[in-house]
């Protein structure tokens, strides 16, 4: 078996920063914070953190409208504090990955200041701009932000529109423009220089547009994003991360065509690993993930690496989403399980370790404009309220769970049961194991509503099943236990409890 890369080996975990752990008592995470619970990450044998966006911003969509894009936001802190950063995570082992906004900058970037300030402006084309048609915008795209309506707005001193896929406080960049190429690359490169070990790439198919700008409705494919000069702009954008050594790129690919998918990663020069919005858009059903597993397998072979999550900042967390019939806690221990046990890198948002559920946000609390309030609600770290050791101010920038009482990192560190030990305990059975790693993986036919596989490795065979009905459901393979999110399992019995993940050890 290959020694596996180390992006390969263990879990991701993302950290939101604003939500994470607070240092200077202003309400909201920082950069400070973040060092200060290192131990937390290394008790789960995290491989690496990535950090959501922390360049300076206006936060109009909390950091990912870039204004600055080789500095640090004060509210996280400084440059010589993300370099502190790296180096007490490199200290432990631990690799360090940036959020990068390669679509659009800020409105308040200096480039975008430059170019809608005339039509003349050296930096005009750095952006997409257009003249408007039949008394409205330029062509019929809409923002990713239902609330935003059209992709487009006027700018008065110009008489002309800008594209912006997002708010219109995030105008696209144009990629078509070598100068722009150039510029982005220099910001890659100013990160590799100081340490970062990879990076995410946000909203990455957005990069690559229909030249034309041609109407959207009735055409056979998106003209918006996904277009085929993306394998160009990856492998641009790959040749500088490849200029340094055992450096990785995530794509957020948000495709729900797992051939697009695949196609960033195939080749060897695109991307390391993308994320796969196919698997997390799935309903609670096991034949549904089965055949969602099964199609990247097949469309993948030896060429692409799967990356699996079921949670992030912007989706619902697992304890609620999946909490129809009142199992959600329980299915958020068997999705830790499920993770750490499919070929491929698991995701980890911050809290999902935790079996955090989405926090509950009154109106007048209400920050962001696409709904993702609740699944970023702080870390409670202790018990004590109000700031739950996430902040010494009086209120955090956004409500806890309700349930951060015993909820809370400390409590749950002080319970065996807890799903904090279980989430350390699969962290800590992955890192130890080559099979678990990088092992072969097989489908396994345990029966209805249970999704299960095997993975082999070079002198050892595990089998992982999921129950996903909320019913006791038999189980007929003997085995040594391994491992099980149900807490009051001890010995390999018959049968599955309702929502229980369990993986045993089979003969060779």
């Amino acid at each position: 078996m290959s020694e596996p890369a180390w992006w390969q080996r263990g879990a991701i975990y993302q950290i939101y920063p604003r939500s994470f752990a607070d240092a200077n008592g202003d309400g909201v995470g920082d950069l400070a914070g973040i060092a200060a619970h290192l131990d937390h990450l290394q008790a789960l044998a995290v491989e690496a953190i990535w950090l959501s966006p922390i360049f300076t911003s206006p936060m109009a969509d909390f950091g990912y409208d870039v204004a600055d894009y080789c500095d640090v936001d004060p509210v996280f802190g400084t440059l010589a504090d993300l370099d502190a950063l790296i180096a007490a995570c490199h200290a432990r082992d631990i690799k360090l990955v940036l959020d990068w906004v390669p679509n659009h900058s800020s409105d308040q970037h200096p480039w975008f200041k430059e170019s809608r300030s005339s039509r003349e402006n050296p930096k005009r084309d750095w952006y997409t701009w257009r003249d408007g048609k039949d008394g409205g915008p330029p062509n019929d795209w809409e923002s990713v932000f239902k609330a935003c309506g059209p992709a487009w707005t006027l700018d008065e001193t110009t008489g002309q529109y800008y594209l912006h896929s997002f708010m219109p406080e995030q105008p696209d960049l144009n990629w078509e423009n070598p100068e722009v190429v150039a510029a982005m690359h220099d910001t890659l490169r100013f990160w590799m220089d100081r340490g970062v070990d990879g990076l995410r790439l946000d909203a990455i198919a957005k990069i690559a547009k229909d030249p034309l700008l041609r109407d959207q409705e009735g055409a056979s494919r998106r003209h918006d994003e996904d277009w085929e000069s993306i394998h160009e702009h990856l492998r641009g954008i790959r040749r500088v991360i490849d200029e340094y050594d055992d450096r990785m790129l995530v794509g957020e690919v948000a495709l729900q065509d797992l051939h697009r998918v695949v196609g960033y990663l195939e080749s060897g020069d695109q991307l390391h690993l993308a994320h796969n919005f196919v698997f997390i858009d799935q309903a609670w059903d096991a034949d549904t993930y089965a055949t969602s597993i099964a199609d990247f397998e097949a469309l993948a072979e030896e060429a692409a690496w799967p990356a699996w999550f079921l949670s992030n900042h912007d989706n619902p967390r697992p304890a609620t989403r999946f909490d129809h019939d009142g199992l959600g806690a329980q299915r958020a221990r068997a999705i830790l399980v499920m993770l750490y046990a499919l070929r491929g890198t698991p995701f980890i948002f911050q809290g999902e370790e935790l079996g955090l559920p989405n926090a509950t946000i009154p109106a007048d609390r209400i920050v962001d404009v696409d709904g993702r309030d609740p699944e970023r609600a702080p870390i409670p770290w202790t018990p004590e309220a109000p700031g739950h050791g996430f902040t010494t101010a009086a209120d955090a920038w956004l409500p806890f769970v309700d349930d951060a009482l015993t909820l809370n990192a400390q409590t749950q560190a002080e319970d065996p049961d807890s799903t904090l030990q279980l989430a350390r305990a699969i962290a800590r059975l992955r890192a130890k194991s080559p099979t678990l790693q990088t092992g072969a993986q097989q489908p396994y036919d345990a029966g209805p509503d249970i999704l299960a596989w095997t993975r082999e490795g070079e002198d050892e065979r595990l089998l992982v099943a999921v129950n996903f009905s909320d019913r006791e459901l038999p189980l007929q393979v003997e085995g040594e236990l391994v491992l099980s999110s149900d807490p009051g399992r001890n010995a390999v019995s018959a049968s599955l409890a309702p929502s229980e993940a369990l993986i045993l050890r089979l003969a060779t």
